[in-house]
């Protein structure tokens, strides 16, 4: 009972607005026989007040109740409203249920600081892919997957299918594209811990986890170069094949949920400019107006085609979108070209600050 507690009966909630911060968290414990819900509340990174819902022990059914009403009371509080994401992000505008496990987020570099990387021996280097930031968790036969917002969301069959051939339970960390599945972290492995671990023994798990069963052909690993001379080879056989672009990961750090608000122990750099934008007008002729944030305004950066095999994305929609560049003085946007819609990306990520605009 204990080790299964651990996993579903200790949840954290987050509420972060304006210079406001705050971390709730509430659990069931056990008291002898029986059970107690204890909380603990207060700014995040202070010493936090602590207090219990049980005044007496209860039985497991009576406690998990207590919590789960807990739960619901902090969410729906109409002024000061906790939400799983632990940058404060709301998921009331989704029928996805929060999965408890947020991913390691990278900020992005510019080409300086690439050469840099590429001789940093602290540092490997790995394909930056054109796909979706998925988490997998797999508990025996129960299998899910988990978008960068931290909602479980569905998986091709084929991944599942395999993910389902390798033995144990673990949540391995990756990137989605199409049926195929290239994984890059390792979380967790037969109930172990391995966030704390070095980036180098992780990856040393998640080798040992996919060599122990041969026929997964559609979860693969993703080739990682450690050397200046394999990194260099790295990077220009990229560009060479016009490839979404490269990451470096720091082989010393622990994995750490979220982003940075800059830097940090894993970075990408991008060949080609891609932004997340909000769909402002849906057109006559298959192409739809978008926005993005600056400030509390929306500014429009022109339209862009949405092919035949894409369905038109409705008003208010994130949509992920392809360009050259963008014009400083109109913020439209060169041959943009219709990437698809972003479910796991919040309107409130869509900035002016991810403009690359031509150079002058």
């Amino acid at each position: 009972m204990n080790a299964v507690m651990e996993a579903q009966d200790r949840i954290t909630l987050y509420h972060r607005k304006g210079s406001s911060d705050k971390v709730y968290q509430v659990a069931i414990e056990p008291a002898g026989k029986l059970f107690v819900v204890n909380y603990a509340h207060g700014r995040r990174g202070s010493t936090l007040n602590t207090g219990t819902k049980t005044a007496v022990p209860v039985d497991y059914d009576s406690a998990k109740r207590i919590l789960k009403q807990l739960v619901k009371e902090k969410k729906n509080h109409p002024k000061t409203p906790y939400t799983d994401g632990e940058d404060g992000t709301p998921y009331q505008h989704t029928d996805k249920q929060a999965s408890g496990i947020l991913p390691q987020l990278l900020n992005a570099i510019e080409e300086v600081d690439v050469e840099r990387l590429l001789r940093d021996d602290e540092y490997c280097a790995q394909e930056k892919f054109d796909g979706r930031h998925l988490l997998i968790r797999k508990q025996d036969d129960h299998i899910e997957g988990i978008n960068k917002k931290g909602l479980l969301v569905g998986l091709p069959e084929t991944v599942s299918d395999d993910i389902r051939i390798l033995p144990g339970s673990f949540i391995p960390d990756g990137e989605s594209i199409g049926d195929d599945y290239h994984a890059f972290d390792l979380l967790e492995w037969n109930g172990e811990n391995l966030r704390p671990l070095p980036y180098r023994k992780r990856l040393e798990r998640l080798v040992s986890l996919l060599l122990s069963t041969a026929n997964h052909p559609h979860v693969r690993f993703v080739e990682t170069a450690f050397t200046t001379q394999r990194k260099i080879e790295l990077w220009e056989r990229l560009r060479r094949e016009n490839r979404e672009g490269i990451v470096f990961k720091r082989l010393g750090a622990p994995y750490t949920p979220g982003k940075p608000n800059s830097g940090g122990p894993q970075l990408k750099f991008k060949f080609v400019a891609t932004l997340s934008a909000i769909v402002a007008k849906v057109n006559i002729q298959r192409s739809v107006e978008i926005s993005l944030l600056k400030g509390r305004s929306l500014i429009s950066c022109g339209n862009v085609t949405i092919p035949a095999n894409h369905g038109i994305p409705k008003v208010g929609a994130v949509v992920e979108v392809r360009y050259l560049y963008g014009y400083r003085a109109s913020h439209a946007l060169h041959q943009p070209v219709y990437l698809g819609p972003r479910d796991d990306v919040d309107p409130g990520e869509c900035l002016a600050s991810q403009l690359k605009f031509k150079a002058e």
